[in-house]
């Protein structure tokens, strides 16, 4: 089976970051607003949808997603789908799904596109758990050096049209 999710999104709000009460592990939540653009085949007219889904993400990359990221910054998820369930105050039986992110990649913002810059940093976590985040320029400019991005693999049989 698999279980593998790649989005790319803006925030829809700041990051929430915890930590858990026996481990002392960290957790960020935040909203990805998700778009998908098509044209209509009967009218012929472009038709969009925008999606809200909320992105878990734990351990350093929820410290380092705190410190780099916020409301409007457009990023990459990669990770898995999760469904939660819970019961309300009132008792009804509650769910909802959301994305439990493994890897994240910095890819820009609104407001720097806005101000004539391109933020192409990068965040990647390696199979043994070491990091690579941005690092901040001397010249003054908030953007870390680009990161070349990785490639992904997709086989013919995961493409779903």
């Amino acid at each position: 089976m698999l279980n593998k999710v790649l989005l790319i999104g803006n925030l829809t709000r700041d990051v929430e970051i915890r930590y858990s009460q026996g481990s002392g592990v960290a957790i960020a939540k935040f909203g990805l607003a998700v778009n998908r653009r098509w044209k209509d085949k009967n009218s012929g007219e472009d038709r969009e949808e925008t999606m809200f889904i909320d992105v878990n993400v734990f351990g350093r990359s929820a410290e380092i997603a705190n410190q780099y990221l916020s409301k409007g910054r457009q990023v990459l998820i990669e990770g898995r789908l999760v469904l939660e369930q819970w019961t309300d105050q009132n008792g009804q039986k509650r769910s909802k799904h959301t994305i439990s992110a493994e890897n994240l990649q910095f890819i820009g913002s609104r407001n720097d596109a806005d101000r004539g810059e391109r933020y192409e940093g990068g965040y990647q976590q390696s199979a043994d758990n070491s990091y690579a985040p941005p690092q901040p320029q001397s010249n003054g400019q908030k953007s870390p050096p680009p990161i070349a991005p990785q490639s992904i693999s997709v086989e013919d049989e995961e493409i779903p049209f």
